[in-house]
């Protein structure tokens, strides 16, 4: 059984970012695994130590075999998973939709950004004032702190 990339010509671009980011996922994902391992495994981490003499190439083996094993058959499934016709025909037609989108030029995203900016600074200034106002009530008028 071949592997045959579904609708090989279309969604180029967006199954290259899925891809990656897939890879990023995977990666941390054994990242963390290796680091569990490292603390978990019985064995010093000193190559000196009398306890991790006898230890350390098993610990070693172990800690860097498993996620690189477990790295290598997530992607094999992560390969098969995004060549399904419904994941396909999804991520083409997210590159297709998103070829539509009309994007905002580079004033409008500087004036919108400085909006999102000072209304969530006043929204934080409003909180901060009303939270002290709270405590200063609570403190001064009626004694409780």
């Amino acid at each position: 059984m071949a592997l045959q990339i579904y609708k090989k010509e279309q969604g180029k671009y967006v199954r290259v970012g899925t891809a990656i980011g897939a890879a990023v996922v995977l990666a941390v994902l054994c990242y963390y695994t290796w680091e569990v391992l490292e603390r978990q495994l019985p064995g010093g981490s000193k190559p000196g130590s009398a306890e991790g003499a006898a230890a350390l190439p098993y610990k070693v083996y172990v800690e860097y075999a498993v996620p690189a094993v477990m790295f290598v058959a997530l992607a094999i499934v992560g390969l098969f998973y995004m060549n399904k016709p419904v994941v396909v025909d999804f991520l083409v037609a997210t590159e297709s939709e998103m070829r539509k989108v009309s994007w905002s030029n580079r004033a409008e995203l500087l004036g919108s950004t400085a909006v999102v900016l000072a209304t969530v600074f006043l929204l934080a200034l409003f909180i901060w004032l009303a939270d002290m106002g709270i405590i200063t009530g609570l403190s001064r008028g009626l004694g409780l702190w």
